[in-house]
């Protein structure tokens, strides 16, 4: 199947700016085309992953992937998507943030597969910088029309709020890159979100004013991502999912994709794994069939989560799931317990022993002595796992799993975490 096929079955094509062409184009030989992404922080979150996953895919399909870092667009800041200004950062900060997010594309986009081409990573800031304001006016932004720039979508939706100069110009910077990518790199197609249509677009106008009007070059956006009940993809009651397990932990990682809507599973599916047609309509089925076993949503957060944060690590959230359900708590190491316990209600407690109805009250996870006794009397109380009988334990550090977590269990589900400071 032909990558461009192959996206249009995946539903991951918004537009084209020659459709046949590109199809035609991909057919005959390995195209080299890039994505971008600007180092507004030091990591990505699973919105950025959107457009890389249709890089990734022409990867596999034997093209030649290249990734452009924005350490100078990073600079200004993109209009796209905004209704007011960006803060500027320091150039210092930004340099830091190239470095973290070319760590982690490198992660996934790395090969040692001989069949696939080797990406590369570029940084705009490398060519840009050495231009300087009058051969910016006079050889880049005499190419371009105000009129024309003030139509774009991106600029057009910021002219009552109002846009800086500063961001006004983003799109020539970014049009610079796709002609200096065209000339040096072989790039011969952009993609990115909806909304970087109209600096996409620019960008093949001035390769075509500098280029001639038959210079082959083509753009590609990927749709708009909406959950099933119309908010944003990529975004929770915690904000976002980010791509660095320091942020965002792989057990939290693996959870949000496991959680998704039954609506939605099947489409993320086709849009961020790599599996078959044949899986996914498998898989399509047992969500109208068995949608109580959930295995769609447990095969996207393993697919994904293995993805991104490979496979010692996904074995890692699926041992803190299983624990978390079975309530074997002992089976996980004290790291695990601080992934998998990082939202429940957390408490501090010294080392030293203490009678477990004295514990409970003090630390305020029971109300009173009474409804504390009450409590392990009728077998609701839990510590690490094992329900507590005894109204006569002393507890201490020596209960505390890997020297720092004590887990209480009360009923059935409520957990709470108590640190032994």
């Amino acid at each position: 199947m032909n990558i461009i096929d192959e996206l249009e079955w995946r539903d991951a094509i918004n537009q084209q700016t020659d459709a046949e062409g590109l199809r035609g184009l991909t057919s005959q030989k390995a195209v080299s085309l890039y994505c971008g992404v600007d180092p507004t922080g030091d990591s990505m979150h699973i919105g950025h992953l959107i457009p890389f996953m249709v890089l990734k895919r022409f990867q596999l399909a034997g093209h030649r992937p290249v990734i452009l870092i924005g350490g100078a667009t990073g600079t200004i800041g993109d209009p796209s998507g905004r209704t007011t200004e960006r803060s500027l950062q320091t150039l210092e900060q930004i340099q830091a943030n190239v470095e973290a997010l070319a760590a982690q594309l490198t992660k996934l986009f790395l090969t040692e597969d001989t069949s696939q081409a080797p990406m590369r990573i570029v940084n705009n800031y490398d060519w840009t910088h050495k231009i300087n304001v009058i051969e910016f006016l006079r050889d880049y932004g005499k190419n371009f029309s105000i009129n024309s720039m003030l139509a774009k979508d991106v600029v057009a939706s910021r002219l009552d709020s109002g846009i800086s100069f500063t961001e006004f110009s983003y799109q020539i910077l970014q049009s610079l890159d796709f002609l200096h990518l065209f000339k040096e790199e072989d790039v011969q197609l952009q993609i990115g979100g909806s909304d970087q249509w109209g600096n996409i677009t620019s960008g093949l106008d001035l390769i075509r004013k500098k280029e001639g009007a038959e210079a082959k070059a083509f753009g590609l956006t990927i749709p708009l991502m909406l959950k099933a009940d119309g908010t944003k993809f990529g975004k929770t009651a915690g904000g976002a999912v980010w791509l660095d397990p320091n942020k965002t932990t792989p057990y939290e990682f693996y959870q949000f994709w496991a959680n998704t809507d039954d609506r939605d599973v099947v489409k993320y599916l086709k849009y961020f794994t790599f599996l078959s047609k044949e899986r996914i309509d498998e898989l399509a089925e047992k969500v109208q069939t068995e949608p109580h076993k959930r295995e769609a949503q447990k095969t996207l957060a393993e697919e994904m989560t293995r993805f991104v944060h490979g496979g010692d690590l996904l074995e890692q959230a699926k041992r803190i799931t299983d624990a978390l359900f079975s309530g074997d708590i002992k089976a996980l190491t004290a790291d695990e317990i601080e992934q998998g316990f990082k939202e429940m209600p957390t408490f501090e407690a010294a080392p030293e022993a203490k009678n477990i109805v004295n514990w409970l009250v003090d630390l305020k996870i029971e109300p009173s002595k009474r409804q504390a006794r009450e409590d392990i009397t009728k077998g609701a109380i839990y510590l690490n796992g094992e329900r507590v009988s005894d109204l006569e334990l002393e507890v201490s550090a020596s209960h505390a799993i890997g020297g720092r977590f004590v887990i209480i269990r009360k009923g059935k589900k409520n957990y709470s975490l108590v640190k032994i400071v």
